[in-house]
């Protein structure tokens, strides 16, 4: 292509001021990564086109590009993006954004990358092998049987009714008596915190969160101009002492808390501390909001708050994101009846309504035979994943804080590692992502030597290799 170009001294001398401005457009494009070292400019029509300019303009921006070093012609194929001095910076600064924003914000980005090279041994998910035999394209064909008509319209400000009877029967099986009107669908578990959130908490009201905890959540709450008091975490559940202390101290109404495969810790609630949480709720007039996003994952006769106090002082919230898939994003609260029916107003003044088509689709997979066997093959999966985990990280003479049979996270801390978020920025340009502890901090200035390490990663030979490596 470039073997046609017109000598510059042919064109008219007006088409310069207009293509030194598409030139800088362009050049702005690649420093913000809209095109990246390697990639096919769009063509020199294209761009004529697009922007209503005379080609012989557009050639002239393309010339001044080459001359910049910004992109080079390929004859026969088109222009393309060089790898500059400027391109490199934006690929280095990556650690160095590490350090100065590795906060809430910067973690949810990495989760919901695709890197297909990178090893997530800080993944908020299970691997996508794990949920394959619950393909979406399986049942997209009975969602649509079910009801054509009504996917073109909003849905119940409770969400689907059919879907809200599955829940009864689900919930009971762990234990919790719920009726369909205590139940309300929302855009997954964030979207069911961030209702109670907006129905409870009114600017600088004391908010219990576990610590550490959810790091979405602290997220919320700050948006909300909540003043969030962390009750530290211990293998068991939460600290007594510390939390019988605030709610003398500061009068809480709410307590978000994780009760089974606690985020990030992997611990689980043991039956005296549940019940003795229960006695402190009810003495000091606090209503607890138990996440239960691994509820598939765990045995139904686990432990859960919700369970011992059938959401007299529980606000219970579960989630399909971990075992079905994150796309569905449907998730939903169990409470009592009147809550469940004003936050299904605010659901509806915020949100209209969730998305029917995705809560047809959970109804569908539920009542589908294969869900059972479904469940069976994730549990066995994590208790695999988790055995080989432990043993991952003793050979690593990581310190492990909870040791539960099957959990989707472990909390560790390896040797020499006094703060994990200088090892995040040490591994990440070898594409490790960790998950560093100050994010889940109530309070992120903290140094940490603690991460939270998914078990469905942590064996991978490359992040073993490195620490190895490191350690050596």
């Amino acid at each position: 292509m470039s073997g046609n170009l017109p000598p510059l001294a042919t064109r008219p001398p007006r088409a310069a001021p207009i293509a030194e401005s598409l030139a800088r457009l362009i050049g702005q494009q690649i420093a913000d990564g809209v095109y990246r070292a390697g990639d096919k400019l769009p063509s020199l029509r294209e761009l004529a086109q697009l922007h209503r300019y005379a080609k012989n303009t557009v050639v002239v921006a393309f010339e001044m590009l080459v001359a910049q070093g910004l992109v080079e012609p390929r004859r026969g194929s088109g222009f393309y993006v060089l790898e500059t001095g400027r391109t490199r910076k934006a690929a280095d600064e990556e650690p160095g954004q590490l350090s100065r924003a590795m906060d809430i914000v910067w973690l949810m980005r990495e989760q919901l990358k695709t890197q297909p090279d990178a090893v997530a041994v800080g993944d908020g998910f299970p691997p996508v092998e794990w949920l394959a035999d619950m393909r979406m394209d399986r049942y997209h064909q009975k969602v649509v049987r079910t009801g054509l008509g009504a996917l073109f319209r909003y849905g119940s400000r409770f969400g689907y009714a059919p879907l809200r009877e599955s829940l009864v029967r689900k919930l009971g099986d762990v234990g919790i008596n719920a009726a369909p009107p205590q139940l309300v669908l929302t855009h997954g578990a964030n979207e069911a915190m961030d209702l109670v959130i907006r129905y409870f908490v009114p600017q600088d009201a004391p908010v219990l969160v576990d610590n550490p905890g959810y790091y979405p959540l602290f997220g919320k709450l700050k948006l909300a101009g909540a003043r969030m008091l962390g009750v530290p975490r211990l293998p068991d559940g939460p600290d007594i002492a510390a939390l019988e202390a605030l709610l003398q101290r500061e009068k809480p109404r709410l307590f978000f808390t994780q009760s089974l495969a606690h985020n990030p810790t992997g611990s689980d609630i043991s039956p005296a501390k549940a019940y003795r949480v229960l006695q402190l709720a009810e003495r000091h007039n606090l209503i607890l909001v138990e996440n239960d996003p691994l509820a598939d994952f765990k045995p139904t006769s686990a432990v859960r708050l919700a369970a011992l106090d059938q959401l007299e002082r529980t606000i219970y919230i579960g989630s399909f994101s971990k075992s079905f898939s994150a796309a569905l994003r449907v998730g939903f609260i169990a409470c009592n009846a009147a809550l469940a029916s004003d936050l299904a107003d605010l659901k509806a003044l915020v949100h209209v309504s969730s998305s029917e088509y995705c809560e047809r689709m959970v109804d569908v997979m539920l009542r589908d035979g294969h869900y059972e066997r479904h469940l069976v093959r994730l549990r066995q999966r994590l208790e695999a994943a988790t055995g080989h985990a432990l043993q991952v990280l003793d050979s690593l003479g990581a310190e492990v804080f909870a040791r539960p049979t099957s959990s989707l996270y472990l909390w560790s801390a390896f040797p020499g590692v006094d703060d994990t978020l200088a090892l995040a920025a040490e591994l990440m340009p070898e594409k490790i992502i960790m998950a560093p502890g100050r994010v889940f901090s109530v309070d992120p200035t903290i140094r940490s030597p603690w991460a939270r390490c998914n078990v469905g990663a942590i064996g991978s030979p490359r992040f073993r290799e490195a620490m190895a490596r490191r350690g050596g």
